[in-house]
């Protein structure tokens, strides 16, 4: 019999205001990122939700408060796409917030209360027949809150990585990624990667909800506090850390806002001409910094290696590409030489769910009628690509486009194919004035640490920003308001962080966690039906 865990406060009686506490519950922690960028906050930002699912009445009332929790978060996270979706966010809200449905039960089956013991035994206690001893609810409740601070985390992650998939969104706002200025934070991505620290960051918000929710559970709520303590702790002290090796000089050029296309390519012109002897080798321009691609146009292509020329560097610029055999284009980034085109360019993999391509456009195709859905799909790339700069002595780059450096795999797998120095070419112009263009640069911190590679985050309009190998910030941020031409010596780094050596393993062992709690389950459920049916 699905029985209540605890007694809700009496006006969440109401399943309207329910359902909304749930919404706003999951929204919070949508402060912990850029712009708000309340990191601290995260550490407790999941309590509201946690404790307000672990109260339903049902087991299909925690599954809809984490459904609705989870469509608060989306929707928080996302709200800068409201303008271009309209309604249509809020369908992609409920769909995607499903996820949080079964972790709702599981947070209900592990955190909900248990019979009540109101401390350890200290003595010889008399119980009724077939009631459990206040020593074994103790253990119980000890056990319960355990499991949940390994299984609470877990299936968390199991939700980041299901809509972590490109088709359902990408991971766009991972609870790790709010701590992305944070040292520790960062040197524990580079052991687990991101993934790592969104089960730290879930397994001390189980911990403070134990210890507000079930006193029978504050000694195991304490003890995993202080094991997620020592684990960072140990992280900071003892885990490798990369070896500077040099540096080599870059540059960014962010014309911003410009009007027309030509007026553009003419401001970034006239910026990278400024960097001419300073001793630049690679300047990087952002996405669709040219609507052209300069392979198919001489003149274009002439002109920007005379810039290559002038200033002694190689321009990663990057291009709206057409094909003559298929409609649409693709976003490539095109190395640029004091020749012309070097031959090397990448074209972007993964694009972005209903702004580059619509899923399922027969099925979907009615959202560019509400919103500014993508009216064509856009081209993609076939393959990553390592380019070498000769005027860096052949330093070997990796280049990304846009919304790619959300993707840790990418960055992971450019790194383990030799590439010294991640680079990411953006454009959020559309979303300029909201909270989107600082959460994008956020990321490359991230993917530097993850990797031991220092990482060039270059954008049309901001924020541009530059990262070292432990994820640290490299000179100044180019913001929203910016159109300039700044210059960066990018620190290298040697040697292969453990993240990259190893993937995800932190991933691999909450998939291991929740399988083997749910045979264990599964064991105890099949024991109690057989002993039934043998009385």
């Amino acid at each position: 019999m699905d029985t209540p865990p605890g007694r809700p406060a009496r006006w969440l009686g109401s399943p309207w205001a329910r359902g909304a506490a749930a919404a706003l519950a999951g929204a919070v922690p949508a402060l912990t990122f850029p712009a708000p960028s309340w990191w601290w906050l995260a550490y407790v930002a999941l309590v509201p939700w946690l404790l307000l699912v672990r109260s339903a009445p049902t087991r299909r009332r925690a599954a809809l408060d984490g459904w609705l929790g989870g469509t608060g978060f989306i929707l928080a996270v996302h709200q800068w796409l409201l303008p271009s979706l309209h309604i249509f966010i809020l369908v992609l809200a409920l769909l995607l917030g499903a996820f949080w449905a079964p972790w709702g039960v599981l947070v209900r089956v592990l955190l909900g209360d248990a019979p009540p013991a109101s401390g350890p035994p200290e003595g010889p206690a008399r119980t009724e027949p077939g009631e459990a001893s206040p020593g074994r609810q103790w253990r119980a409740a000890g056990g319960r809150c355990a499991a949940a601070l390994v299984l609470v985390p877990s299936g968390w992650l199991m939700v980041e990585l299901v809509r972590s998939w490109e088709y359902l969104g990408g991971p766009w706002g991972l609870l790790g990624a709010s701590q992305w200025q944070l040292p520790p934070a960062l040197r524990l991505a580079s052991i687990g990667g991101v993934w790592l620290v969104s089960l730290l960051v879930v397994a001390v918000n189980t911990a403070v909800a134990e210890l507000i929710a079930r006193p029978a559970a504050r000694l195991p709520a304490v003890a995993g506090l202080l094991v997620c303590a020592l684990a960072v702790t140990v992280a900071w002290f003892q885990a490798p850390v990369p070896r500077i090796t040099g540096t080599v000089r870059v540059a960014v050029v962010q014309p911003n806002r410009t009007g027309t296309p030509a007026a553009r390519l003419d401001r970034s012109e006239a910026l990278t001409g400024s960097l001419a002897g300073r001793g630049v080798r690679l300047i990087v321009w952002g996405e669709s910094s040219i609507t052209t691609d300069p392979a198919d146009h001489p003149e274009l292509a002439a002109r920007l290696a005379a810039l290559s020329r002038r200033t002694g560097a190689e321009l990663l610029i990057n291009a709206d590409s057409a094909h003559a055999q298929r409609p649409g284009i693709s976003k490539s980034a095109v190395l640029i030489g004091p020749d012309g085109p070097t031959g090397d360019r990448y074209a972007k993999m993964r694009l972005v769910p209903f702004g580059e391509y619509i899923p399922f456009r027969s099925v979907l195709g009615w959202a560019t009628r509400v919103g500014k859905a993508a009216p064509s799909d856009r081209l993609r790339g076939t393959g990553q690509v390592v380019m070498p700069v000769a005027a860096a002595g052949g330093l070997r780059i990796g280049p990304l486009v846009c919304f790619e450096t959300a993707f840790p795999d990418m960055s992971r797998h450019l790194a383990r194919d030799g590439a010294r120095v991640l680079v990411a070419q953006s454009s959020t112009s559309t979303f300029q004035d909201s909270w989107a263009p600082a959460q994008h640069a956020s990321l490359a911190a991230l993917r530097a640490a993850e990797t031991w590679r220092p990482m060039v985050h270059a954008t049309l309009t901001g924020i541009s920003a530059v990262y070292g190998p432990r994820g640290e910030q490299i000179g100044e941020r180019l913001g929203t308001d910016r159109s300039a031409a700044a210059v960066y010596d990018l620190p290298l780094a040697a040697g292969t962080s453990p993240y990259t050596r190893f993937g995800d393993w932190a991933v691999y062992g909450a998939v291991g966690a929740l399988v083997l709690a749910g045979g264990y389950a599964g064991l105890r459920a099949l024991s109690r039906r057989t002993g039934r049916v043998r009385r």
